[in-house]
């Protein structure tokens, strides 16, 4: 796969249908839903890739659902009492602890037993609102999913030691977070995200050069947003300060992630594939 089209579009059939023909034994056999994992940190195109993906695998005949963990965010209000209740840091969405994990779990439970008369609704999260939609908009599911990919910025991540978040990894953290009370609480509620990550079959992981290269095409993606006005999208400033929230377990995702990964591709710092790597 490494030399792929530098066009997006191409690059991401490809690779869709790459990834597919690599599961695709799997999810014929199994007798229930297959869940495969889709991370990547932000920016890195993991949403294009899951609905290119839904797009060829339906047309393989095999319903098929995408799931993104930024659905499941917690609401505005909602995250307004956690940053009461636990930490002023809290009111950002993003980090692990703001989703509602329950309702996720609940979700890829009852999707066995999807049909008409029991139709399974998930939430949809607008960023440009920073909440969720209301239910009436919600996706219903009226049949079982041979295939369901559940693609998010955090998917397989495992919490930190005790030692890793003892020092601050940025302004942020040194100025808001200096007794680490925010951090420690992200990192345990991590550990109930661990269940979750065990109900995939498979992992995907796109890998990021670095760091500094997901803060630009976040940043880029920023960019595009102010261009067509779009409601709560951030200046340079405020997308700065935004992102810091994430840099912690961003660094420690691209650090420990794929060697838990079933597939790593690897991209360039302009998102080309250069390697992928099944295990």
């Amino acid at each position: 796969m490494a030399g792929m089209s530098p066009d997006a579009s191409t690059q991401n059939s490809t690779l869709a249908g790459h990834l597919l023909d690599q599961y695709a034994g799997r999810i014929a056999r199994s007798r229930r839903p297959y869940l495969l994992g889709l991370s990547g940190l932000q920016g890195s195109g993991k949403s294009t890739l899951a609905r290119e993906m839904k797009a060829q695998a339906e047309a393989r005949g095999w319903p098929t659902e995408v799931l993104s963990l930024d659905d499941f965010y917690y609401s505005r209000s909602e995250r307004d009492v956690l940053a009461h209740q636990v930490h002023p840091l809290l009111r950002t969405r993003g980090v692990p602890g703001t989703h509602e994990i329950e309702l996720l779990m609940s979700v890829l439970a009852a999707l066995p037993q999807a049909s008409d008369k029991l139709p399974v609704s998930y939430p949809r999260f607008d960023k440009g609102r920073d909440t969720r939609m209301p239910p009436s908009k919600w996706p219903r599911v009226i049949r079982p999913p041979r295939l369901v990919i559940l693609e998010g910025w955090a998917l397989g991540v495992r919490p930190q030691t005790l030692a890793a978040l003892e020092e601050p990894v940025n302004a942020l953290e040194r100025g808001e977070d200096a007794d680490g009370t925010w951090r420690h609480w992200v990192n345990k509620q991590l550990r109930g995200y661990q269940p979750l990550w065990r109900k995939l079959d498979a992992l995907i992981v796109l890998q990021a050069p670095n760091w500094e290269v997901v803060r630009r095409w976040r940043s880029e993606q920023e960019v595009e947003l102010l261009a067509r006005h779009a409601p709560l999208a951030m200046d340079a400033v405020t997308m700065a300060r935004f992102l810091a929230h994430f840099e912690r377990l961003s660094r420690h995702a691209l650090a420990t992630l794929p060697e838990l990964a079933d597939t790593v591709v690897e991209y360039d710092d302009d998102r080309h594939v250069v390697a992928l790597n099944h295990s």
